[in-house]
C-alpha cells in the first residue's frame, strides 16, 4: 500500500512539473541569457543547510552541466543546447533530483525549488525534488515558438520548415501562384530578414528574399527533418542579432542521440488529387507532379559521448503554368502563327538537400559540433504570362555550408567559438538563344473605363535570363558570456567576415526587339516586321562582365540582463557593424565620361566625333559631383551603432502577469545587386536604340546617336555590332552612379505590451511601431535643357527623352525608402502535453502600413527624387489577418491537425493625374475588392495522421499513414486587380496559393 501511495505521489509529482516544464509557460521578464540558439536556466533554492551545486544533465545525449550556486541561492546556466533535461541537486544530506523537462530554442527559462515542501521517493529510491512551474524569460520580444510538433503535424504543401513563421505577429509567409514562397515583416521586404540555424547567419549578400538560395525558387532553405525547432522574432531581438531590419528567425538542428532513431517519408500528389485551377475549368487538368521523399538516422558512436545525425530530402515537381495573352485580349485577336503559343504548359523542378552532424563532448566542460549541408537545384523556370512557352530559363542553385562550433563551460563563464564556411551559387540560363520579339499594342479600354490602354501582350523567341550570382567565404565569431555578479548577466561577442561577392549579369545576351502592333505601313493589320526598339547587352570594349568584391565585415556587441529585483528586468544591448565593400568603395567612373555628363567637356568618340557637354544637370535639384566616384571619395560606413532595450515587470508575485516592452535599432545592409549595376557598366551594358518609323506616332524621338532608322540587318549579331562599331565605346548604355556617402538601411523598432499565463494557457496582447528608413532607390537622372524634371506644360512625363546622348538614361543610385508600419495584435497559445494533447496558436494582427514607394519597388522613375513621392497605404501588408493552427491526438492512434489563414483585401498603388503645374499627378491607394464578402485571402488546410506500431523493430517503431488536404474550401485567392478601380480584372485568371489539394504521405520511425 505505501509503495503504491509513494509511486501515485510521484506520478503527481511528474504530472506538476512535466506538463509545465514541456509547456515553457511565458512568464516576465527581457530576453535574459540564451544564446541565440541555445536556451539558459536559472533560478533559486531555498533550502536548509543549503545547495552547493546544480547540475543539468541532457537525458537524450548525456551531456552534463553544471554550476555552483550563490549565497543567496541562485544559479545560473547560461548555455544549454535544446534538449530534454533533469537536473541534479548537490546537498549536504545527498544528491536529489528533478524530474524531466525541456528547454526550446533561445529560451530563458526559471526553475524554482524550495526544499520545504515535500520531498517524493521514487521507486529506484532518489529523491524527487518538486520545483515550481518551468517560466520562460520572453521580454521585450515580440514573435512565437514553432515547435517541433508543429513542424512534424501542421498540413503544409511544400515542406518549408518556415511556413509556420507567420503565427508570430506581423510575419507573412507568402507563396505566389508560381509557388515560389516567401517570408516577409510588416512593410520591409524580404531582403530585410535573416534567419540563424545553429547561431550562423544565412543571409543573401547578393540577392534579394533574405537568405541564401531563395531567389526565385521554389527550393526550401533547410531538410525539414533536421530542424528540431525555431523562433520567430517580428521585432525588438538583442544585440546578438545582426544583418536584419524586420524578421529574425533562429533555429536548431536536431543531434543524434545515446539510442539509434531513424525515419523516412513519401508526399505524393498530382492532377488527379487537385481541383481544377480556374484557367482549367473550361477545358482539362494540366500535368502535375509533387512528389517529396527523405530519410533521417541519428544515434550513438561513442555513449554519452560522440553522436550522429545525418538526413537527405528529395523534390520533383511538376507545375502547370499558363500562356495567356496581355491586355485580357482573345487569343483569335493574334494571327493564326502566333495562336499556338497560348495554353497551358508545364514547369519543372528539382532540389536535393543533405545535412550531417557530429556532436562530441569529451568532458562535462566542451561540446564540440561539426555539421555540413550542401543543396542543388536543377529544373526549368516558367511562370505564367505572355512569355511563350520557348522563352524559359534553366535553373541553378548549388549551396554548400559547414560550421565547426566549440563550446567551454566554467563555473561563472561559457565561451563559445564557431567557424563557418559558405558557398553559394546561384545561375539561371536561357534555354534558348537567338532573337525576341515582343508585341506591344493599344486597345479600347472595357467598360466601365474609357480611353485606352497600352502593354505587350505576346513575347516569343529566346530568354533573356543569364546571370551568375553568389556569394563564399568564411565567418569566425566568439560569444563570452559571464554569470559571476548577482543580478546580472554580462554578454560580449565579435564576428568577422571574409567573403567573396561575385556577380555575372548578362541579361539581354539574346536581343529584344519590340513592335507596335498598331503600326501598319504595309496595310496589314498585325505588324510583327519593323520594330520601333531594340535591346541588346553587348560587352564594352574588353570588359570583363564578372565582377568579384572581397568584402569584409565586422560585427562587436555588449549586453547586460539585469536582474534589478524580484519584478522588474532590464536588457541593455549595444551593437555595431562594419562592412567594406572594395568594388564600391574604389571604383572610378570613366572620367571622360563624368566630365562630359557634368556638363564641363565635350565628349570625343573613337571616331573622333564630338559631342558637346551635357548641360541639363546645371540647374537639377541634385549635384551630380555627389555621385561621381575617383576612387577615394567613397568611404566605408561606420555609423551603424544599435542601442536595443527592453524591460519587463511582473504584476504579481507568482509572475503569472507581466508589462513588457522595449527599442531597438537595427542595420541591415544594401544588397550587392544594386551596387554591382554601377559597377558593370563599363564592362557589361545594356543597349538600348529607337527607331523613327514614318507614321508611328505612339513611338517618335529626337535623331541621335541612338536615335536612328531601322535596318533589317539589326536583326543579325554582325549588323548589330557593326551598328556600335561605329559609335562612342558604350553608346546606347545606360549611366550608372550611386551617391558617395551611401548609407545603410536601418529600423527602429519599438514595442509595447502585457503577457498572462493560465496553466497551459498563454495570452498576450501588444503593439509595435517599426520604422524603417534609408532603403535603397534608383532614381532618373536624366533633366530636361532647363533643369527640370517635368515640362513646364503638357502631360507629366519623366524626361527619359533627354539622356545625355550618344548614351542612354542617367541612373542614379540613392538612400531614401521608407516604411512606417503600426501594428496591434492579440496572441492565444495553448501549450500540447501528454496529458492534455491538444495544442492551438491563434494570432490576430491589425497593421496600418505606409510607404514612400511601391511594396518591392527599387526603381522611382516617376518623380525627380523620393522626397517627391508621397506616403501612401503599403501594397505589401493587409491590414488584418488572423492565422489559426491546431492539433490534437485521438484516442485511436490518429492526430488531427488544420491551419486557418484569413486577410482583409489588399490595396494596389496608381498614378492619377491631378489639376494646377507638373508634376500635376499623384500617387493613390485603392482597396481591392477581394474574393470575398470581407476577405481578400483565405485558406483553410487539414490533415489526418494514423500511427500504426511495428513493435517487432523497438518499442517506438511505428509506420505513419497521412492525407493533408491544402487549401479544404477551394477558395480562388484571385491576385489580378486593377489598381484604379480595385476591381477583379475578369480574364486574369492568376490565384495565390493551390486551388484544392489532396497529398498523400507514407512513412516509418524507429
Amino acid at each position: 500500500m505505501g509503495a503504491r501511495r509513494s509511486r501515485r505521489r510521484s506520478l503527481a509529482a511528474a504530472l506538476a512539473l512535466g506538463s509545465a516544464a514541456a509547456a515553457m509557460a511565458v512568464a516576465v521578464a527581457i530576453p535574459a541569457h540564451a544564446q541565440v540558439s541555445n536556451a539558459s536556466l536559472r533560478g533559486t533554492v531555498k533550502a536548509e543547510g543549503g545547495v552547493t551545486q546544480v547540475t543539468a544533465i541532457n537525458v537524450n545525449t548525456g551531456l552534463t552541466r553544471s554550476v555552483a550556486v550563490g549565497e543567496n541561492g541562485s544559479y545560473n546556466i547560461a548555455s544549454l543546447p535544446v534538449g530534454t533535461y533533469r537536473l541534479e541537486l548537490t546537498t549536504p544530506g545527498g544528491v536529489r533530483r528533478t524530474d524531466e523537462f525541456t528547454l526550446s530554442v533561445g529560451q530563458s527559462a526559471v526553475l524554482d525549488f524550495d526544499f520545504s515542501q515535500p520531498d517524493i521517493a521514487s521507486d529506484d529510491g532518489a529523491i524527487i525534488v518538486t520545483g515550481t512551474r518551468l517560466r520562460s524569460m520572453e521580454g521585450g520580444e515580440v514573435g512565437t515558438n514553432i515547435s517541433q510538433r508543429l513542424i512534424e503535424q501542421l498540413p503544409q504543401n511544400n515542406r518549408n520548415f518556415l511556413a509556420f513563421a507567420d503565427l508570430a505577429p506581423g510575419v507573412q509567409f507568402i507563396t505566389a501562384g508560381n509557388d515560389q514562397s516567401r517570408l516577409q515583416g510588416g512593410a520591409q521586404g524580404s531582403n530585410s530578414v535573416n534567419i540563424f540555424i545553429d547561431g550562423v547567419g544565412q543571409k543573401d549578400y547578393v540577392l534579394k528574399n533574405g537568405i541564401t538560395g531563395q531567389d526565385s525558387t521554389q527550393g526550401n532553405p533547410f531538410p525539414q527533418l533536421a530542424v528540431g525547432e525555431y523562433r520567430v522574432i517580428s521585432s525588438n531581438y538583442k544585440a546578438e542579432f545582426d544583418q536584419v531590419s524586420s524578421v529574425a528567425i533562429t533555429a536548431v538542428t536536431k543531434s543524434g542521440t545515446n539510442e539509434f532513431h531513424g525515419e523516412a517519408f513519401v508526399d505524393f500528389t498530382n492532377q488527379s488529387l487537385r481541383d481544377p485551377r480556374p484557367s482549367e475549368l473550361a477545358g482539362s487538368k494540366v500535368k502535375t507532379k509533387d512528389f517529396q521523399f527523405g530519410g533521417a538516422l541519428g544515434g550513438p558512436i561513442i555513449k554519452d559521448m560522440l553522436h550522429f545525425f545525418a538526413t537527405y530530402e528529395g523534390k520533383r515537381r511538376i507545375n502547370p503554368r499558363d500562356v495567356t495573352p496581355g491586355l485580357q485580349l482573345p487569343v483569335d485577336f493574334f494571327p493564326t502563327q502566333y495562336r499556338d503559343a497560348f495554353g497551358p504548359r508545364n514547369e519543372t523542378f528539382d532540389e536535393n538537400l543533405y545535412f550531417g552532424k557530429l556532436n562530441f563532448t569529451p568532458t562535462s566542460k566542451d561540446l564540440f559540433e561539426f555539421s555540413v549541408k550542401y543543396r542543388d537545384e536543377s529544373g526549368e523556370t516558367f511562370n505564367s504570362g505572355i512569355a511563350a512557352f520557348e522563352t524559359r530559363t534553366i535553373a541553378k542553385v548549388e549551396e554548400w555550408r559547414g560550421l565547426a562550433r566549440w563550446e567551454h563551460t566554467s563555473d561563472t563563464w561559457i565561451n563559445d567559438f564557431k567557424v563557418a564556411y559558405e558557398d553559394v551559387t546561384w545561375g539561371p540560363r536561357p534555354l534558348n538563344f537567338g532573337n525576341i520579339s515582343v508585341f506591344n499594342a493599344t486597345v479600347p479600354n472595357a467598360p466601365p473605363l474609357t480611353g485606352t490602354r497600352r502593354g505587350d501582350i505576346l513575347r516569343i523567341g529566346a530568354g533573356s535570363n543569364f546571370q551568375d550570382k553568389g556569394q563564399s567565404g568564411w565567418q569566425v565569431s566568439d560569444d563570452f558570456t559571464w554569470t559571476g555578479m548577482e543580478g546580472h548577466t554580462f554578454k560580449v561577442g565579435v564576428k568577422a567576415k571574409w567573403v567573396t561577392l561575385r556577380t555575372t549579369q548578362q541579361n539581354n545576351i539574346n536581343p529584344i526587339f519590340t513592335y507596335n502592333v498598331n503600326y501598319n505601313p504595309g496595310g496589314g493589320t498585325f505588324n510583327d516586321t519593323i520594330p520601333y526598339r531594340m535591346e541588346f547587352g553587348a560587352a564594352v570594349a574588353d570588359g570583363d562582365p564578372n565582377i568579384r568584391s572581397k568584402n569584409f565585415q565586422f560585427g562587436i556587441y555588449a549586453q547586460d540582463d539585469w536582474e534589478v529585483d524580484d519584478r522588474l528586468t532590464l536588457n541593455i544591448g549595444l551593437r555595431w557593424d562594419y562592412e567594406r565593400t572594395p568594388a564600391f568603395l574604389n571604383y572610378e567612373h570613366d572620367p571622360a565620361i563624368a566630365e562630359f555628363v557634368a556638363g564641363r567637356a565635350s565628349y570625343t568618340g573613337p571616331n573622333g566625333s564630338v559631342t558637346p557637354p551635357y548641360m541639363n544637370l546645371t540647374n537639377a535639384n541634385y549635384d551630380i559631383d555627389d555621385y561621381i566616384s575617383t576612387g577615394s571619395e567613397r568611404k566605408a560606413f561606420k555609423g551603424a551603432w544599435q542601442p536595443r532595450l527592453g524591460f519587463t515587470y511582473a504584476l504579481d508575485e507568482e509572475k503569472r502577469f507581466a508589462i513588457f516592452g522595449g527599442y531597438g535599432r537595427s542595420y541591415d545592409r544594401t544588397q550587392f545587386d544594386f551596387i554591382q549595376q554601377e559597377l558593370a557598366q563599363g564592362l557589361y551594358a545594356n543597349r538600348v536604340f529607337n527607331f523613327n518609323n514614318p507614321g508611328d506616332t505612339l513611338n517618335t524621338c529626337a535623331p541621335s546617336a541612338t536615335c536612328i532608322p531601322w535596318n533589317p540587318a539589326y536583326l543579325t549579331a554582325e549588323g548589330r555590332a557593326a551598328l556600335i562599331a561605329g559609335l562612342p565605346i558604350g553608346a546606347g548604355r545606360e549611366l550608372r552612379f550611386i551617391k558617395n556617402d551611401i548609407k545603410v538601411p536601418y529600423s527602429d523598432q519599438f514595442s509595447l505590451g502585457v503577457r498572462g499565463r493560465f496553466n497551459l494557457l498563454d495570452l498576450e496582447a501588444g503593439y509595435s511601431y517599426v520604422e524603417s528608413k534609408d532603403g535603397f532607390a534608383y532614381l532618373l537622372g536624366n533633366r530636361r535643357p532647363d533643369g527640370n524634371f517635368f515640362a513646364p506644360t503638357g502631360s507629366p512625363s519623366s524626361p527619359f527623352g533627354n539622356p545625355p546622348a550618344p548614351f542612354g538614361s542617367i541612373i542614379i543610385g540613392t538612400n531614401g525608402l521608407e516604411t512606417r508600419a503600426n501594428t496591434a495584435y492579440f496572441k492565444l497559445t495553448k501549450r500540447y502535453t501528454e496529458f492534455s494533447p491538444w495544442s492551438l496558436d491563434a494570432t490576430y494582427t491589425f497593421t496600418n502600413a505606409e510607404a514612400n514607394r511601391q511594396f518591392g519597388e527599387v526603381f522611382s522613375l516617376d518623380y525627380p527624387s523620393l522626397d517627391d513621392y508621397p506616403f501612401v497605404t503599403s501594397t505589401g501588408v493587409r491590414k488584418h489577418r488572423f492565422v489559426m493552427a491546431g492539433t490534437v491526438d485521438l484516442p485511436i492512434g490518429v492526430t488531427l491537425s488544420g491551419k486557418f489563414q484569413i486577410a482583409s483585401p489588399k490595396y494596389l498603388n496608381a498614378f492619377v493625374n491631378t489639376a494646377g503645374p507638373p508634376p500635376s499627378r499623384t500617387i493613390v491607394s485603392t482597396k481591392t475588392e477581394g474574393n470575398g464578402d470581407l476577405w481578400g485571402f483565405r485558406q483553410m488546410d487539414l490533415s489526418a495522421t494514423k500511427y500504426i506500431p511495428i513493435g517487432f523493430i523497438n518499442d517506438e517503431a511505428r509506420l505513419r499513414l497521412r492525407v493533408d488536404i491544402i487549401n479544404l474550401f477551394n477558395d480562388r485567392n484571385y491576385s489580378g486587380f486593377n489598381s484604379v478601380t480595385g476591381l477583379r480584372n475578369p480574364n486574369d485568371l492568376g490565384i495565390d496559393g493551390p486551388p484544392r489539394t489532396i497529398k498523400v504521405s507514407a512513412g516509418f520511425s524507429f
